[in-house]
């Protein structure tokens, strides 16, 4: 299963594979999820599975159904409030990046966009959503605020599946590699303002990806 990271507790290691199995759509809307049933996926005893969903019904990925926890997931109208909130807040978490950002972690997140790059250029998605959370994550990181951080990391997982689907169209996971180009340009001239700005702009960007691949499912099911 995970059982690997000794510094972590088990019921934060059931809880981070739920969350990311739930969200990626591995158990999808609807589904009802019994303590027992994961314990035996997960190869874990009853009380970390019970810490892990008692979180995840506090964070609304699941509720108490009475023959088990129903899989509520993040709806696609979800999914748009939520890229709605990060085009209006997560400027500011790279304004103050830009100010408090360190040389070495300026150079790790050069490295991290010239990786996406890498992996864009040859089509594997998987790659290129696992960086996108690291640039992003990397922001709110030295933002230096915690209140950002603990903030946008959640809102970030939260829409996981559909930054995935985003990212499989080489054109789409290409454009937004650009976008995270210009707000790194940005951090990297220590210009707050302007990183702000562009941050603000690849969010609503992909708020308005998200927005015409909704439509254009809609329309292909008509």
């Amino acid at each position: 299963m995970i059982l690997t990271h000794k510094t972590v507790s088990l019921a934060d290691q059931v809880f981070d594979r739920l969350e990311s199995d739930i969200l990626s759509g591995v158990y999808k809307r609807g589904e009802i999820l019994t303590e027992l049933k994961l314990c035996e996926a997960l190869g874990v005893s009853r009380t970390p599975v019970r810490e892990a969903m008692k979180r995840l019904e506090q964070e609304h990925i699941i509720e108490d159904c009475g023959k088990g926890m129903r899989v509520l997931s993040i709806t696609a109208e979800d999914a748009a409030c939520i890229y709605e909130i990060r085009s209006r807040v997560e400027g500011m978490a790279a304004a103050a990046c830009a100010r408090n950002i360190s040389p070495e972690d300026l150079n790790a997140m050069r490295e991290l966009v010239d990786l996406q790059a890498f992996y864009a250029e040859r089509g594997d998605s998987d790659r290129v959503k696992t960086l996108d959370s690291e640039f992003h994550e990397m922001i709110y990181r030295c933002s230096g605020s915690a209140v950002l951080y603990d903030t946008l990391v959640p809102l970030h997982k939260k829409v996981q599946k559909f930054r995935k689907a985003a990212v499989e169209q080489r054109s789409r996971a290409e454009e937004s590699v650009a976008e995270h180009k210009a707000v790194y340009a940005a951090i990297a001239s220590k210009n707050p303002e302007e990183a702000e700005r562009v941050m603000n702009a690849h969010v609503a960007s992909a708020r308005d990806r998200l927005a015409r691949g909704l439509a254009a499912s809609e329309k292909g099911a008509e």
